[in-house]
């Protein structure tokens, strides 16, 4: 089982502790790392290869909960933007990475994809750490203790 469907699988049963909440599409979680606090991801639930596999109405579904999860994480953060990823190169489902941006990042990094941060030694999500950054997220989304 690829990692998407087992962490789509995690949440259906209420054991993926980095939900923040079930949207229309799919599920918000939070990253496993948290070099930018925010940094989450939208799963499809039902998962789905890419994007061009969703119909019509699906795909904008997805695209909505991803702009408003986003909106969500702007709000409760001091970040100047969200960048948005959907890639599928190493796990092949449709997830989407959004990342948001801080003027306190190195200036070198700021500009540069997230991709260039050292992922090996970077904070992992902790709910002790990140649980309240991850209540206020789905507070935002309307979504109240999750």
């Amino acid at each position: 089982m690829s990692l998407i469907t087992q962490r789509v699988e995690l949440a259906r049963q209420g054991l993926n502790d980095k939900v923040i909440c079930r949207m229309p599409s799919g599920w918000a979680v939070m990253g496993d790392v948290q070099f930018l606090p925010g940094y989450c991801l939208l799963l499809p639930d039902p998962v789905v290869p890419s994007l061009n596999d969703l119909d019509a109405e699906a795909r904008a579904s997805y695209l909505l909960d991803m702009a408003r999860l986003g909106d969500a994480v702007l709000q409760v953060t001091d970040a100047l933007r969200m960048n948005y990823e959907i890639l599928g190169n190493s796990e092949p489902e449709l997830h989407c990475h959004l990342f948001p941006r801080y003027a306190s990042e190195p200036e070198g990094q700021r500009k540069m994809p997230v991709w260039f941060y050292d992922w090996k030694n970077a904070i992992p999500y902790c709910e002790e750490t990140h649980g309240d950054l991850r209540q206020r997220i789905a507070g935002q989304l309307g979504q109240g203790d999750q």
